[in-house]
């Protein structure tokens, strides 16, 4: 009777799966770097529309008069005692009305006139004489987005050291490996005990 054979283990499991560290390594830097050029883009564009929001009003600001039309409260974390109020009025830039929230969150009562400034080109940006004399352009606004695009930018850099240094470690092997085979003796590639001329070879 014939024995029957018994599998390895290895051959009753499922299928490995190879995972190439560095192809993914390289998948997750790319997805993670464009995450954060996008972030980058959108903090700068923000930067600029506060710092040109800033400039227009103080340039070209025009002084209107917002009639209030009604406020809400701002409840604080507890959601018992208010911590200010936001207010709505509406404003007349040449011949057209706008609504806006009024500036600040102080509490206003219906029909109450307040003093505001609107952007000669955007009329519907409007703030008050005080904040807009405490705002004044920044270059702070471009420092976080700058410091994301410096970050990215460094992700090649890295990848060239690193390459480089991968390539100098297997240079390094290989130069080892072929001094060792160039000075192995005995029973060396090439060499037999039993060949001719090896004493005590019967001749």
């Amino acid at each position: 009777m014939a024995a029957v054979g018994v599998l390895p283990l290895s051959t009753l499991r499922g299928a490995g799966v190879d995972v190439d560290i560095r192809y993914l390594s390289r998948v997750v830097t790319v997805v993670l770097s464009t995450a954060l050029l996008a972030l980058a883009a959108a903090l700068f564009i923000a930067g600029e529309r506060r710092n040109a929001q800033i400039n227009a009003l103080r340039t070209g600001g025009i002084p209107v008069v917002m009639t209030v039309t009604g406020c809400t409260g701002l409840m604080g974390g507890s959601g018992s005692n208010p911590v200010g109020y936001r207010c709505r009025g509406t404003y007349v830039v040449g011949r057209h009305r706008y609504s806006a929230a009024v500036p600040g969150s102080a509490l206003h009562s219906a029909g109450a006139d307040v003093a505001a400034l609107a952007a000669r080109g955007d009329p519907a940006l409007v703030s008050s004489a005080h904040l807009v004399a405490g705002e004044h352009q920044s270059w702070k606004v471009y420092a976080v987005p700058s410091l994301l695009v410096s970050l990215v930018g460094a992700v090649p850099v890295v990848w060239s050291v690193r390459r480089r240094r991968r390539r100098r470690t297997g240079a390094g092997r290989d130069e080892t490996a072929a001094q060792v085979g160039t000075n192995t003796t005995g029973f060396g590639v090439g060499t037999a005990p039993w060949s001719r001329g090896v004493v005590g070879y019967p001749r």
